[in-house]
């Protein structure tokens, strides 16, 4: 009788075929070219630092310096001559942190610099130029820098850069110019808040154009409504409960 069974040779090939090592090696094996190891990429490095760091680095290197544009420019072009994109986001930091230390010659230093670069060409950028501008006393510059927004984007612009002039205007005492403004606000139709209808206002009232304040204050009515930010979220205020908060902190501070 003829019995059917496995060789010992081929019985063992198959154990040793079946075994599953423990350890797995690093090594990538490739069609007919053998194992090849895997080495860390040379661009990325394993200690990032953050962008609140390199912002707190620019703001550091930049307060250091002095006046002059060439020193300047060029401690900022070494500060992202290794970097492998425009570091827009620690600059912007950077900017905010300088503008709540009111260092108003530096944010125009780097924002200048910035949009020589041809970067951060954006409302918020040149929002925080005409500010600074003005803040310094750089009137001229502020006003050119307002007709060229004003005419590259007419029916566009926001609110806020209007409402800046305005209050530009009025600070200074140049009751002519802020009239212009607020005449090609309504031309536009872009409709004032409740700051600049109080400013204009006053301005109508200590120039003793009472007819005009009636005018305007038949047009554009106080709002009874103001939107606020509360943990994030829009809420719809009443403007009366807000006066009453603000005469209750007003009368408690008098008192302390």
């Amino acid at each position: 009788m003829m019995t059917t069974g496995y060789l010992p040779s081929l019985v063992a090939a198959k154990v040793e075929l079946a075994i599953i090592p423990k350890k797995f090696n690093s090594l990538v094996v490739c069609d007919a070219r053998g194992p090849r190891p895997r080495y860390p990429r040379v661009w990325k490095s394993r200690n990032r630092i953050g962008t609140i760091s390199k912002s707190r680095k620019l703001v550091e290197c930049v307060k250091g310096l002095s006046n002059v544009k060439e020193e300047v420019y060029g401690v900022l072009d070494s500060f992202v001559a290794w970097e492998l994109e425009f570091p827009l986001i620690v600059v912007k930091k950077a900017l905010k942190t300088l503008e709540f230390e009111k260092e108003w010659k530096r944010i125009i230093q780097v924002v200048k610099w910035m949009l020589s670069k041809g970067q951060g060409k954006t409302m918020g950028t040149y929002y925080t130029l005409l500010t600074a501008l003005a803040e310094d006393g750089r009137l001229e510059e502020a006003e050119e820098l307002w007709m060229k927004i004003f005419s590259e984007n007419l029916e566009s612009l926001p609110r806020i850069f209007f409402i800046k002039m305005i209050s530009i205007y009025y600070e200074r005492g140049m009751h002519e110019k802020m009239f212009e403004v607020f005449a090609d606000m309504e031309e536009l139709g872009i409709r004032p808040d409740g700051k600049i209808v109080k400013m204009v206002g006053d301005v109508f009232q200590t120039l003793g154009m009472l007819d005009k304040y009636e005018k305007l204050t038949k047009k554009y009515p106080p709002p009874t409504w103001e939107y606020r930010y509360i943990k994030g979220k829009r809420v719809r205020i009443p403007v009366k409960q807000l006066n009453q908060s603000d005469k209750e902190a007003i009368t408690n501070l008098e008192g302390a």
